[in-house]
């Protein structure tokens, strides 16, 4: 029967003095160790001075693979600032590697250096120095593909360079603009490729007298091109952005047209840039999904804004900024952050189904806050030799070297972890 105390219930007897010292010595210090383990417990998880900290991937769910690693301490390597590195790039323009003359912005002439002393840092941990050897040992024996546009290529050469400072490739294809460029590290059995598709699905020219042209885009058709291409490679980094902002015109499957995008055309229903980004991702997420030799990672890294400042590339916008800007200063936008989160809604869709059909890991490689903030890091009117009588400026690719080589920082360190869970398994 439970007790109750009540104001005719007499109160038990008090128990003698030592009795109670007796209690209270049993009760403390149990309870004492259990707050220094606790603290103690809590220093080595939390702490600042921690060298140790993991780095995971933020904003997402855990995957089967990462719950099975038992990860304590978590550092989002995507949430972060820049800060200054006075000590300067990995490489230069005079570095035995590929940069595209169009990025080569100090060989153009590019009169000032700050914007390549800045390092990404993100918020709870420090971000490794990239480390060709540890790098290349890591993709020893594997191969590694990049599937995109112009900033695919942008990323790719980042890597050649980064890569040249420790060791020097073979080629494997010499022309310059080929849809497919290979690299071989022999010393590492390491292959490095670039398969050229702006879309992703099947596209062609559709009227010529548009500036720029408008483009039919076949969205349920991926660019038959590169998915043979990448099926037996380990790693795969896909984008795509720029060329989905200009006129286009949408098919079906059956190749019948359902809508466009800046068509100006009262008889056909523009769908928005978003619904045609979104289906090209879709697609290209089922063609991976489809190759049954496949069994890499697909990495997705995420859609760059422009950075064009008093009107569009054709409107005479400029992107002449000398050095990176704070958070508060420059927003991204309603149109480009609904572009990044339709490609990684499609992406997070596609990890789902690909671990649930076949085991296949898809990733995001999330760049687009942190070069949100780099203005200052495009060619502008250095992208031509001596950079004078350019009526046009670039303000969507990246100098070489420059802030694009994070993205490759950041590549290592997620490799790292991957190769960590494959290997715990």
């Amino acid at each position: 029967m439970k007790a109750t105390f009540t104001s005719s219930t007499p109160f038990p007897p008090i128990p003698p003095c030592d009795t109670i010292s007796r209690r209270l010595n049993f009760l403390i210090f149990p309870s004492l160790l259990l707050l220094l383990s606790t603290a103690i417990l809590c220093y080595n998880s939390f702490s600042p001075w921690r060298q140790d900290i993991n780095m995971v991937y933020p904003n997402s769910k855990p995957s089967q693979t990462e719950n099975s690693t038992g990860l304590g301490n978590q550092c989002d390597l995507f949430s972060g600032d820049w800060v200054p590195h006075p000590e300067g790039p990995y490489y230069t323009n005079e570095t035995n590697c590929e940069i595209d003359i169009r990025q080569n912005c100090m060989k153009n002439g590019r009169p000032d250096t700050e914007f390549m002393n800045w390092r990404w840092k993100p918020e709870q941990c420090e971000l490794p120095l990239f480390d060709a050897i540890q790098f290349l040992e890591l993709v020893r024996g594997k191969t590694m593909a990049f599937v995109g546009d112009s900033l695919s290529r942008n990323q790719l050469q980042s890597l050649l360079c980064l890569l040249a400072t420790a060791v020097d490739s073979i080629q494997a294809s010499h022309e310059p603009f080929a849809k497919s460029r290979v690299w071989f590290y022999p010393e590492y059995n390491f292959t490095l490729a670039f398969h050229w598709s702006f879309h992703l699905v099947k596209s062609e020219d559709a009227d010529l007298k548009l500036d720029p042209p408008s483009m039919n885009v076949y969205l349920e058709e991926v660019d038959e091109y590169w998915p043979p291409l990448i099926e037996n490679s380990d790693f795969v980094i896909i984008s795509s952005g720029q060329w989905f902002l200009r006129a286009l015109m949408y098919h079906d499957k059956k190749g019948r047209l359902i809508g466009c995008y800046l068509c100006k055309n009262e008889n056909i229903t523009d769908l928005g840039v978003h619904y045609g980004y979104r289906m090209a991702f879709r697609t290209s997420f089922r063609a991976i999904m489809n190759l049954k030799k496949f069994k890499g990672i697909t990495f997705l890294r995420t859609f760059t804004p422009s950075h064009f400042e008093g009107g569009m590339w054709n409107e005479g916008g400029k992107c002449s900024r000398t050095r990176p800007v704070a958070k508060h200063e420059m927003q991204l936008g309603d149109y480009f952050a609904e572009l990044h989160s339709t490609q990684v809604e499609e992406l997070r869709a596609a990890e789902t189904e690909g671990w649930k059909l076949r085991g296949l890991k898809f990733r995001v490689l999330e760049v687009t806050e942190m070069m949100r903030l780099r203005p200052d890091g495009h060619p502008s009117k250095y992208g031509r030799p001596g950079g004078v009588n350019v009526t046009t400026l670039d303000c969507a690719h990246w100098c070489l070297p420059g802030p694009i080589d994070a993205w490759n920082e950041l590549l290592l360190q997620m490799l790292k972890m991957e190769l960590k869970i494959r290997g715990s398994r």
